[in-house]
């Protein structure tokens, strides 16, 4: 275990991404759940914060592993603020700016209808699971801003001894 808050805010910016992205694919695969577009918009900061994270652990210098780590923060809180807005479309406090419809194929025109039909209709505005009324995007954003937020003041703090 880190003994010191640089890097105990290295190892949280590395496993929370990999816990919110694992826990995210494993609802796809393992329970089923189908993600509407802003759900997968969620996932990219979070890959790219892992990516950067990794990169902290391999890099030397205090400053340089201190900017990777406040890095990961941003990419983190920026799935975050992903989240918030998918949230407030699900709760219908705005309106979403995506229709949230399957992806066209190559092909004919008869070729992408028929592809469309086959995958199911995910509505951004509509969650597919809830707890405590708090659906899977406004976890991502409590989860995703307050580890930002936490790893951030970590990362700035001095080490103890």
């Amino acid at each position: 275990m880190p003994r010191t808050t640089p890097a105990l805010a290295r190892w949280i910016a590395l496993l929370l991404p990999l816990a919110l992205l694992g826990g995210a694919i494993g609802s796809q695969f393992l329970g089923g759940l189908v993600p509407c577009e802003m759900c997968v918009w969620q996932r990219w900061p979070h890959l790219a914060a892992i990516v950067v994270a990794l990169l902290a652990f391999a890099v030397r210098g205090r400053s340089a592993v201190t900017a990777l780590v406040l890095l990961a923060a941003v990419l983190i809180a920026i799935s975050g603020a992903i989240g918030v807005y998918h949230a407030g479309t699900e709760y219908h406090w705005w309106q979403g700016i995506t229709a949230c419809t399957a992806a066209p194929t190559q092909g004919s025109p008869m070729d992408m209808l028929t592809e469309a039909l086959r995958r199911p209709i995910v509505r951004c505005d509509v969650p597919q699971w809830t707890m405590a009324g708090i659906s899977l995007a406004g976890f991502n954003a409590i989860f995703s801003l307050g580890g930002a937020a936490l790893i951030a003041l970590l990362a700035i703090r001095r080490p103890v001894r």
